[in-house]
């Protein structure tokens, strides 16, 4: 399928965000992770976050889910003990950019909590498998991040 690119190796989140940039979303916007036990057509997002510490913009591809017009992000970063950086970027401001294929939107990030996480999280795994394994590693409870579109706009 055109646009999608290959799961390898540890330069892959780099490479493939510049991908997505390069191409403006038309290529980068689903990658194969078969090999990781998902999709050859999992569908990828870029975040743009504000830097808590630093005040800069900081951009990263993700695995997202739709629920409704609603996109959903996981913060699992692998089942490690702690957040990833991005989720606690979103925790100091969760006004975000992201952008979708060739569509670019702001709006505003929120975790979600009770039912509707763990609704969101077995959508998510379904989307990715490896989500639950990533859950089963760790003791905290992986977030699961609703982004809610409030405009359109031209670029992140």
């Amino acid at each position: 399928m055109a646009g999608n690119i290959e799961f390898r190796g540890t330069d892959f989140t780099q490479a493939h965000l510049e991908l997505y940039q390069r191409t403006d979303g038309a290529e980068g916007h689903f990658v194969d992770f078969s090999r990781a036990g998902a999709s050859a057509e999992t569908p990828c997002l870029v975040l743009k976050t504000i830097g808590r510490k630093s005040g800069e913009a900081k951009l990263l591809p993700l695995i997202y889910g739709k629920d409704g017009d609603r996109f959903v992000i996981v913060a699992s970063k692998g089942g490690a003990p702690k957040h990833p950086a991005w989720y606690l970027n979103l925790e100091a401001n969760p006004e975000v950019g992201f952008q979708v294929g060739r569509k670019k939107y702001k709006g505003a990030a929120r975790a979600a909590a009770g039912a509707e996480r763990e609704r969101l999280f077995k959508m998510m795994a379904g989307v990715f498998p490896p989500y639950d394994a990533y859950q089963a590693r760790t003791d905290r409870e992986i977030p699961v991040v609703v982004l809610e579109p409030e405009a359109e706009v031209d670029r992140l």
